[in-house]
């Protein structure tokens, strides 16, 4: 065999090789650049809200090559410092008012990246199957915390029970300006409202708090009405602002953004939670 024949072999040999090498190498690095995991910080919860994340997990796979993995918690207060100090990517757990609140509180910039659901809250009763039988001097339990301590005052406005103050970013029971049946309400953490309402006449209940206590959404005396003041209630993913402009968390509410979620959420939920992206708060 000539020299040049040789050379020619062996050429072509380093060129497989070669090829064969950067196919692999690049196959690998494609592997390696799919491979994104985002940790998603989410309340203790339902199995509605796990099969709804479910799908959104499957979407963010299928579609972006994202892993999504989730860290529960059992406590408000929780979530967003675990976001603070990067023990997580993004949460999905509270809504506009909430983080608004929280950030004024620690100083932390957290901020939303993306609507979910809007879940109205709704006051429970064990005693009573209408608003118009609370008697005189009945208890009603609300959550404690700021934002949702306020939000549950103006349910219970709405429902015609109190009235408050004018003007007010944030009420408390401080704000009540009428109250015809003398009625008590009590502060209590939010997860604790709904055990309480074998010892008291009424309690309004977060949406989380109400699915891990088994409430029946049905069952409710009175539902939140949905309107142009609502959207300060609808939950939201949330990010460090530093991270807002990530493309891997913005194709995570994408993920969450689309017809399949929709679905997911109707199936869930069968009209209790709403697509929030997608809902009307013109009214």
């Amino acid at each position: 065999m000539s020299k040049l024949t040789n050379w020619v072999i062996g050429g072509v040999a380093v060129i497989v090789i070669g090829g064969i090498a950067y196919a692999t190498f690049g196959h690998k690095s494609a592997e390696k650049s799919n491979n994104k995991i985002v940790t998603v910080g989410i309340m203790s919860g339902s199995k509605q809200d796990t099969d709804i994340w479910n799908s959104v997990s499957k979407t963010a796979k299928d579609k972006y090559g994202i892993t999504l993995k989730f860290k529960q918690f059992s406590d408000y207060n929780q979530p967003n410092k675990a976001l603070a100090a990067g023990d997580i990517d993004i949460n999905a757990f509270q809504h506009y008012a909430f983080l608004a609140a929280s950030n004024k509180a620690t100083g932390d910039k957290i901020v939303a990246i993306g609507d979910t659901v809007i879940s109205p809250i709704r006051l429970y009763s064990n005693t009573y199957k209408k608003v118009s039988e609370y008697k005189t001097g009945d208890t009603i339990v609300v959550p404690n915390d700021t934002s949702n301590e306020s939000r549950s005052l103006y349910v219970l406005k709405a429902a015609g029970l109190i009235d408050l103050k004018s003007g007010l970013t944030t009420a408390t029971v401080k704000d009540i300006t009428k109250n015809p049946k003398s009625l008590k309400i009590k502060e209590l953490a939010a997860d604790q409202t709904a055990r309480s309402l074998t010892d008291v006449q009424g309690a309004v209940v977060n949406g989380t708090y109400a699915d891990t206590a088994g409430l029946d959404y049905k069952k409710a005396i009175f539902v939140e009405p949905i309107n142009k003041n609502s959207h300060q209630w609808v939950n939201i993913i949330a990010a460090k602002s530093a991270n807002k402009n990530k493309q891997v968390l913005k194709d995570v509410v994408k993920s969450y953004h689309t017809q399949t979620t929709k679905n997911a959420i109707n199936k869930a939920y069968d009209g209790v939670e709403l697509a929030a992206w997608d809902t009307d708060f013109s009214k």
